[in-house]
């Protein structure tokens, strides 16, 4: 069963790349939480979390305050998930340093311990476990267990995820989630984008998004797999401009 889960734990939606503009509230009008980040620009490499959740009205309210995050140290590029293909701005590409914008599922979550404060499917990492960052490799954009498919089906991944046995004791996949970017493995299309805790506040990442550990530790107690929860991150003037369409909530700033 584990071995199952790790594999397939990026796979996420089968149809998720094959949205129209015109469906794009429907992608995901399932979700009844949503974790909300936004950034300046493009280029930004710092941003604010909110959290909201979606009540039987369907109206989308703020619970829990902002949090700084930061997100790929080269900004932010639009990515594969629920949200409608865009075209105006940069296009996530493997290695580009950028995380995707738009709108995608939350998976399963993720750490070193044994278990987690979450309700979500949590799987306990091990040294063995890898994500494939090689495209054109079967397993791309999946995480993997080198003792259940072999060392070679993971060759050239540079995604231990116990960072903290592989990378001189890094802690930052103590405690994470996946955020299903391009869940069909699309070439070059970009792989292994998590939610995890930061190195420092003013540290990018190669195309995550993280957090300190206080507010990691909200998050996986407060999501809900019953409420299908999604994943949102868009420069502000892009939010600005698909809110309504998108029927994503209004922000305390107003946008």
């Amino acid at each position: 069963m584990r071995n199952r889960l790790a594999i397939l734990l990026i796979a996420g939606l089968a149809l998720s790349g094959n949205v129209v503009a015109g469906d794009a509230p429907a992608a995901w009008s399932d979700a009844s939480q949503m974790v909300l980040v936004t950034v300046p620009g493009w280029n930004a490499m710092q941003g604010t979390l909110r959290t909201y959740e979606r009540g039987d009205g369907g109206e989308w309210h703020e619970v829990g305050g902002s949090e700084p995050v930061v997100i790929g140290h080269s900004g932010a590029a639009w990515g594969i998930g629920l949200s409608p293909a865009q075209h105006d701005g940069p296009q996530k590409r493997e290695g580009d340093g950028r995380s995707p914008a738009g709108v995608f599922r939350i998976g399963t979550t993720f750490g070193y311990a044994a278990h987690a404060d979450t309700t979500m499917p949590y799987l306990a990492l091990t040294a063995t476990d890898y994500c494939m960052d090689v495209s054109g490799s079967p397993l791309y954009n999946r995480i993997a267990d080198t003792a259940k498919v072999g060392a070679a089906a993971l060759k050239g991944s540079s995604e231990p995820m116990r960072r903290d046995l592989h990378v001189q004791g890094d802690q930052r996949y103590r405690l994470g989630f996946v955020i299903e970017h391009n869940p069909n493995g699309v070439p070059q299309g970009g792989s292994c984008i998590f939610g995890h805790l930061w190195k420092t506040p003013d540290t990018g990442t190669t195309g995550c998004t993280a957090m300190n550990p206080a507010t990691m530790r909200r998050l996986l107690a407060w999501l809900k797999p019953q409420a299908h929860p999604i994943f949102v991150l868009l420069p502000q003037d892009e939010y600005a401009r698909l809110r309504h369409g998108w029927q994503l909530p209004s922000t305390r700033g107003g946008r």
